[in-house]
Order: structure tokens, then sequence, then C-alpha cells
């Protein structure tokens, strides 16, 4: 795994600082994955704030000695609390490609998760129906009726307990807003550092939620691709190496 410098750009006041990490899992002419810190949002915020999109582009603008604007389009996104693989296309063909993918679940999404309590089950799955609420700017779990209610489920396997909290492998079956955050929640278990879903304990940094794995087809050479990112550090506070 590749590691390079964050580039400062002037202009954004919440920039990290020149010696803070960029973690390049991998790289070519088609895409870039990276691994993205807690705290850093992966796009769209308001107000100028510094995305790991920006950084990206800088980086591939830099690296190449790109003219003009450079295109990357975020085909995974994680929430800002959030660390773990965000894959990037370099080209808008294999932004399509790749995005097909995700919408006919072909993609495979594994994550670590810590959450608060042991859970007893070994492996399970949840099933619930979520909508927005935008009013607190979260998701919530809704009857499936409702005209706004989409499905979202979820496998997962315990991998061990943690000081009395349950580390877990969760594979999405489904990719909707917050969805492991609010699930893990609903079943009286929320994510460790989550305290937008009712989590009482802190977490060092962020929330104790990884995207470990992440497995698509190239779209161009039509070989699985796998693309695997270490725990931060920030888990060995719970005694949880990568």
């Amino acid at each position: 795994m590749d590691i390079v410098k964050y580039v400062f750009l002037p202009g954004y006041p919440d920039a990290p600082m020149d010696d803070s990490p960029l973690e390049i899992l991998y790289e070519d002419n088609h895409l870039l994955a990276v691994v993205k810190p807690a705290g850093l949002p992966t796009m769209g915020t308001p107000g100028g704030t510094l995305t790991l999109l920006d950084v990206a582009r800088r980086y591939i603008k830099q690296q190449y000695d790109k003219p003009g604007n450079v295109y990357l389009g975020v085909v995974s996104r994680l929430d800002a609390p959030t660390t773990g693989v965000v894959l990037l296309a370099r080209t808008s063909k294999a932004a399509r490609r790749l995005t097909e993918q995700f919408r006919e679940r072909t993609v495979r999404k594994s994550y670590r998760v810590l959450v608060e309590g042991a859970i007893r089950q070994l492996e399970g799955e949840c099933v619930d129906w979520v909508a927005p609420d935008k009013r607190h700017r979260r998701m919530r779990i809704v009857g499936r009726t409702l005209p706004d209610a989409k499905e979202a489920r979820l496998a997962y396997r315990r991998l061990s307990v943690v000081e009395g909290n349950s580390l877990l492998e969760v594979d999405l079956l489904t990719g909707r807003k917050h969805q492991i955050r609010l699930q893990m929640a609903h079943a009286g278990h929320p994510v460790v550092g989550d305290r937008k879903y009712g989590s009482v304990i802190q977490f060092p940094a962020g929330i104790a939620l990884h995207a470990h794995r992440l497995i698509v087809l190239h779209p161009v050479e039509k070989t699985p691709v796998e693309l695997v990112a270490p725990l931060p550090e920030t888990w060995g506070d719970f005694g949880i190496r990568a």
C-alpha cells in the first residue's frame, strides 16, 4: 500500500496538516482506491470544507501533471466519521460500469464494526425498511408501506467479544444511507462512538465502523479487484489490531 502526503489546499480552513497520509490501495488508468480517514468527508460538503475527493483530485493532478480539471467519479462513499476503502473512477466509462455493478448488487462490501454490548448469536441477518428523517439529518426505521420506504438488509458474523462489546464482520446486502449505523442501533447495539444513533461509549476518532473489504469487477479488464484496508491504529485502544 502506497502512502503519499496530502497536498495542502489554500482556502480550505479545515485542511489537514502536510504530514497527514493519503493511503493508496490500488491505482491504474481507470481506478483509484484510497483509505478514507475519520472526519474527512468523501465529497459534497458546503462552505469549502476539504473532502477526500478534493485531495484525490489534487494528487492525480500533481502526480501526472494533468492540466485543467481532473475527472474523478466517486463510486463508493462513506460517512464522514467512517473509515476505510473508497473507490474512485478515473474515467466516465469506468464510473458508469462500476455504478452499474453497485446498482445490480454484484459487488461485495464487507465492514468491521464494533458495537455496544455482547451479541449472543454468532451470525445473523437484519432486514428493515428505512426512510430519511430530514429534520434530524438521519435515517429511521419505518413500515414497509410508507411511500419513501426502502428495504435495508445486512448479514453479520460475530468475530469476538471485546470488553463486553461485539466485534462484527458485516456484509452489506443493500446500500442505504447510514444503514449499518441505523440497523445495529435499532437492534439494540449501536456502533461504538456513534452518538447520532445512541452510542454512549467514546471512540478515539470518528466511529468504530470501517469499510474493510470491497470486491468489484475491473471495468475494463473484467477481472476481480479485491481492495482491503487495514484497521486504523485507533482501534488498538479497544485491544483490536489490524
